[in-house]
């Protein structure tokens, strides 16, 4: 038997490949060839081959240089033998890569491309070195040499293997790194008709449509497949996509079948407690963020986000003690020091609120007034909920210059800033002011049609008529322009021009497709027929809303108010108010409509503490302060209605037309008159007192 036939044959023999090399005649083991036949030799060159690959295997296992520099060698002398073999060729290519010895590597493979431009195994290997060398930290010109000699072999490839799923994958990222995005996608759906239910093809076809902000696609994509063909990851993918798409409930839904495929990621969880709460579903986001913190205890992040949901239900001692415990956790969180500063304005606690923004402000600040756009985001929400709570204890001037601090910080913060400079000067009844500042916001931002707006309707209710619909209408950018014509809508609403806030909304709706569009749309319908006692109607256009958006605050609020003003469905009407503060519990307006909800339920303590909220908080309302005037009188409390409603009368008669109906206002007159009376006949006079003594 000869010596191969011995090593290879049938029976199984169990030698390292040191022992098989012991094996050897002394001279087989010299490097020393005699020359090269004329023609090719395959038994000397599958000779050299076995003792390559074992000095090889040697090589790695030992990580003995010596015999690298021996496989190296036997390769050498099998391609001497045999000079035209693709085997030896690559394999010795594919030993270099493994050692390195990476311009060799390139070299051999090279020269086996330029005799065989059809070696599929030459092109891989090229190409592994290439992709390698993408990420080596090389300079950007290297790496875009680099990027660009990959895609050569990786589109060689592809020619010669048009059915791997991992190839075509490939090229495709290849293409995507260098911008081709056309070219990147058809690849990827190449490889996607080749294995449809690919992981990594689907989410690399993700990250595509991610960087060109393409998350419909992204939803299309992943929503083809069946449900049982997705992974953890897949839905994971979908449920951030739907995060950008801010379609929560739909978030919700992928997150928790990623968590059905795959319960311990917690990522998938902490993004189903997000979206539930995005949703407006308190108590299932509470659970999950529970469940979180009980698997991760120092995850400060869970436990803001729990103390946020227990604020928003009204549990505020709890959320206090939540946010102790964050505090515990991390020191320098914005995000924690921003919501204890809604806690403490929850609470009442104005002051506390109004140190704890400031703090928070002098923490982040630059001395020499330079931010990131980031940074300036930042300072801008600070600046303004610091605005809203100066506002909230009447300190206008105060709050004034925080909104002029955020127009300083420029770009889209200017218009920002302006805008809360006028509603803090209108909430207090200073018109001169509020118009003046947006007299100002109108010159610096001329090209702003929502800015040019606001002064316009600052105009109209001041009187200026004629003078507002002139500027509003030089806005009009044509047939499609949709939001200015909303605007302009809601101004017609407000000077009570009811037809030409029809003609408005009905060429907004031509051209009103998206939901977002539509739920405005029907708002402002619901709003023009509520203005016209249309009830009925109007009932109508909020349900719309209600069936696009269930959780769409502004319209719970007016509905509920509206039906438990009229005495109709008044536990569905509470129930729709109760969950508008949920959604934003410091609103006024929204506190108001729930103490007159509860009010007309006849849950009169529940009424006081909302509507003593909605007081502290809009100040200048003459509805709320006609609301406790009802609550008082309800409860015998007499003395205290007339109160109240004395200060009703002062704020309408100080009131803008528009905000001031003259028949709300005789009918506050008439219950204060009678209120005098009741109350001059219910107190004996001085003389009657001492006649009785």
């Amino acid at each position: 038997m000869t010596f191969f036939r011995r090593i290879f044959s049938a029976r199984p023999v169990f030698l390292t490949a040191a022992a098989l090399l012991a094996t050897l005649p002394v001279a087989a083991q010299q490097k020393n060839a005699p020359e090269p036949p004329r023609g090719p030799d395959r038994s000397a060159a599958y000779y050299h081959y076995s003792l390559a690959h074992m000095y090889e295997e040697l090589a790695i296992n030992q990580g003995r240089t010596d015999y690298a520099t021996q496989a190296i060698e036997e390769y050498k002398l099998a391609l001497n033998a045999d000079s035209d073999s693709a085997q030896l060729q690559n394999g010795l290519a594919d030993l270099y890569l493994k050692l390195g010895r990476v311009r060799e590597a390139v070299s051999v493979a090279q020269e086996q491309v330029k005799k065989n431009p059809d070696d599929v195994e030459a092109h891989n290997i090229l190409g592994k070195i290439y992709l390698r060398s993408l990420g080596d930290g090389t300079p950007n010109n290297q790496s875009q040499q680099m990027l660009q000699l990959a895609l050569t072999e990786y589109k060689a490839i592809v020619r010669l293997k048009p059915d791997s799923v991992e190839d075509h994958l490939l090229l495709g990222q290849l293409y995507a790194l260098n911008h081709e995005n056309d070219k990147a996608e058809g690849e990827l759906k190449t490889a996607q008709k080749l294995d449809g239910t690919s992981e990594e093809v689907i989410l690399a076809m993700v990250r595509l449509y991610g960087e060109q902000n393409q998350y419909d696609r992204i939803a299309q994509l992943i929503n083809a497949l069946p449900i049982t063909d997705r992974t953890a990851r897949m839905e994971y993918s979908l449920g951030l996509t739907y995060d950008q798409l801010k379609k929560p409930k739909e978030a919700a839904a992928a997150y928790q079948r990623s968590l059905d495929i795959d319960n311990d990621n917690l990522d998938a969880q902490r993004g189903l407690a997000s979206a539930l709460l995005l949703d407006g579903q308190f108590d299932a986001a509470l659970k999950q963020y529970q469940d979180i913190v009980t698997a991760e205890p120092q995850d400060a992040q869970s436990y803001i986000r729990i103390s946020e949901i227990q604020r928003r239900q009204g549990h505020y001692d709890e959320a206090l003690t939540t946010l102790k415990k964050a505090k515990t956790l991390v020191t320098d969180s914005l995000e924690l020091s921003y919501n204890e500063a809604l806690l403490y304005d929850s609470l009442g606690r104005f002051d506390d609120a109004v140190a704890t923004l400031t703090k928070l402000l002098g923490d982040t600040a630059h001395a020499d007034g330079n931010y990131t756009d980031g940074e300036k985001n930042n300072r801008g929400l600070f600046l303004d909920r610091l605005g809203i709570v100066l506002k909230e204890q009447g300190k206008t001037a105060q709050a004034v210059d925080a909104y002029r601090q955020i127009i300083a910080l420029g770009g889209d913060n200017v218009s920002r800033g302006y805008m809360g400079e006028v509603d803090a000067y209108r909430d207090n009844h200073e018109w001169a002011k509020m118009t003046a500042a947006a007299a100002e916001a109108a010159k610096a931002l001329p090209k702003d049609k929502s800015v040019q707006m606001v002064y316009a309707g600052t105009l109209a209710d001041t009187g200026k008529v004629d003078e507002a619909i002139t500027i509003a209408k030089a806005q009009l950018g044509g047939d499609d322009d949709r939001d200015t014509r909303m605007q302009l809508a809601q101004m017609y609403i407000r000077l009570k021009r009811w037809k030409d806030a029809d003609e408005q909304l009905s060429q907004v709706e031509g051209i009103t497709s998206r939901n977002e569009d539509k739920i405005y749309l029907y708002f402002s319908r619901g709003t023009l027929a509520e203005r016209q006692k249309l009830f009925d109607q109007a009932e109508i256009e909020f349900r719309k809303v209600l069936t696009l958006d269930p959780n769409n605050a502004a319209t719970l609020n007016y509905l509920g108010y509206m039906l438990a003003d009229r005495g109709q469905k008044v536990n569905e009407a509470l129930d729709m108010v109760r969950k508008a503060v949920e959604l934003d519990p410091q609103n006024g307006a929204y506190l108001d409509s729930l103490g007159w909800a509860y009010f007309k339920s006849g849950q009169y303590t529940l009424a006081e503490e909302y509507l003593l909220k909605a007081k502290d908080r809009i100040s200048t309302d003459p509805t709320v302060y006609d609301h406790l005037g009802e609550l008082y009188l309800q409860t015998g409390k007499l003395k205290q209605a007339v109160t109240w409603w004395e200060r009703s009368m002062k704020e309408y008669k100080m009131a803008l037309a528009p905000d001031a109906d003259p028949a709300d206002q005789a009918k506050v007159q008439k219950k204060l008159d009678s209120a005098r009376v009741k109350l001059a006949r219910a107190t004996p006079s001085r003389t009657s007192a001492l006649q009785d003594k």
